[in-house]
């Protein structure tokens, strides 16, 4: 299997977690979303994922994106350790949490939408910050009563074994302090970050252990 994957993207994190999680291995290759004017937007790239996003799972013939289409796939294909529960009730609302996240807070978020909030709205950085933060937190204060509100919630998002939920959380927390996004008061989300990452799954999955990784710009 091939994963094109950048190294921040939160998108692509996910997957690397559950692929880890699943001990399968797979290429990695890298898409820069800043060199070039941004080399997901190539035409060689376009024509392998035509909305120029990562991740893009190639597996054989099947070329998949998305990053929760491509964890459901791997977990069809690969059922050993399952990041989806065994009942519709556990998977239903697995999903949901994964939702929570890849739906409602990553999209505000994104790399495309803070580029046209900054170059086309013409926002200062300050605002565009705001705005990260401002969605980070409404959407992260949602998913800890959601989690609190279930005694579903173990030592992780669903029970006491790591889901696509936690797959979709861990990046968003790890993007959420690069904008200093104050997570003190989520305790329950905190308490399940801290379990996943003692996982090596996770820890390898970690933006800083790709081939690909920049540390950040001194200021």
């Amino acid at each position: 299997m091939q994963l094109y994957s950048y190294f921040r993207s939160s998108a692509a994190y996910r997957v690397r977690i559950a692929l880890n999680l699943k001990g399968l291995s797979y290429e990695y290759m890298p898409v820069h979303l800043l060199k070039e004017g941004g080399q997901q937007r190539s035409a060689a790239y376009r024509a392998l994922n035509p909305t120029a996003l990562v991740p893009t799972l190639v597996d054989g013939d099947q070329v998949i994106g998305q990053s929760l289409a491509i964890i459901e796939y791997l977990d069809e294909t690969h059922p050993a350790v399952p990041l989806l529960p065994a009942t519709p009730a556990g998977r239903a609302r697995v999903r949901a949490l994964s939702l929570d996240i890849a739906c409602d807070i990553h999209p505000l978020n994104n790399l495309r939408v803070l580029k046209y909030l900054k170059h086309a709205v013409k926002v200062e950085d300050a605002v565009k910050d705001e705005w990260y933060r401002h969605w980070v937190m409404e959407g992260l204060t949602a998913f800890e009563a959601a989690l609190l509100a279930s005694p579903q919630t173990g030592r992780f998002c669903h029970g006491d074994a790591p889901t696509m939920a936690d797959a979709c959380l861990v990046p968003q927390l790890y993007n959420a302090r690069r904008l200093a996004c104050d997570l003190s008061a989520f305790e329950t989300i905190l308490r399940i970050e801290q379990a996943c990452e003692a996982l090596p799954a996770f820890q390898l999955a970690r933006p800083e252990n790709q081939p690909d990784f920049e540390a950040p710009a001194a200021k």
